[in-house]
């Protein structure tokens, strides 16, 4: 939300004129064209593809949101984090830098150095592209958790498909749980 408010007030103090439910479809057109970077194709989309207008946009968006700490945890997920571990589950994370992860008062649930082999993990993610093809590639099973900005993605190909796709914390546990009989 932070972002998307961001984008649109850098849009408005470059004279374009965005409402949320602009910002929202290009959000979405990000999204479905599987954009490495949604922020700048959000940007782009919005600025009318006007490359000075955009580059302008981005430097006010990175100036507005560059030292914002984004990471926020869901609720209920603390909880569901200690039962894992009780449950002698060994977790870490992955694409979250460890200094941002040493911030927030779950850090002591994750380990950094993983002897694991990939067929073993359970890797949970909320992109198809960037996190569960990539992990489905190493032989981890996978999560998809459908929530925020890639809710509505589909996977374009088995590859993208993960095993098991969750809304909220307690779906997740279920599938967490359910993959771990397996």
């Amino acid at each position: 939300m932070a972002v998307d408010g961001a984008i649109a007030s850098a849009c408005g103090m470059e004279g374009i004129r965005v409402d949320p439910a602009m910002v929202e479809k290009a959000s979405e057109q990000a999204v479905a064209a599987f954009a490495p970077d949604v922020t700048a194709h959000m940007i782009e989309t919005l600025s009318g593809g006007e490359p000075a207008t955009a580059a302008r946009v981005r430097r006010r968006v990175e100036a507005m949101v560059g030292n914002l700490d984004s990471f926020q945890l869901r609720p209920e997920i603390e909880g569901l984090l200690q039962r894992l571990k009780e449950r002698g589950l060994r977790l870490g994370a992955v694409g979250v830098r460890w200094e941002r992860l040493d911030r927030v008062r779950i850090a002591h649930f994750f380990e950094r150095d993983f002897d694991v082999s990939p067929e073993a993990c359970i890797f949970v993610g909320d992109r198809f592209d960037k996190d569960i093809a990539p992990a489905k590639a190493q032989g981890m099973t996978t999560i998809q958790f459908r929530s925020g900005r890639y809710r509505r993605q589909r996977p374009r190909s088995d590859a993208e498909t993960p095993d098991a796709m969750v809304t909220d914390v307690r779906e997740l546990e279920a599938a967490i749980l359910e993959l771990l009989e397996r």
